[in-house]
């Protein structure tokens, strides 16, 4: 899956959770959301997005929850 569709994905997830009254709640539902439902291979793309480009293209909500909940999203390196 290419950054363009996990950008378009996650901006979408973000609207929804955006529209919730409570902003903290929200960031934190939306980062629960991309834990259970996103494959770690997405969570691990969109993150390299996110530090190569600074998060072009993704909405200021998506974006600051992902940098605020990133220990939460990011999935962990496994030691072999």
């Amino acid at each position: 899956m290419n950054a363009t569709q996990l950008i378009k994905m996650a901006n979408q997830i973000g609207a929804f959770f955006a529209s919730q009254p409570n902003p903290a709640q929200a960031r934190a539902d939306f980062a629960h959301h991309l834990k259970k439902q996103w494959d770690p291979q997405m969570r691990t793309a969109l993150y390299a997005h996110i530090d190569a480009t600074g998060g072009e293209g993704l909405s200021a909500f998506v974006l600051e929850a992902m940098q605020g909940e990133r220990q939460q999203i990011e999935p962990v390196a496994r030691s072999a």
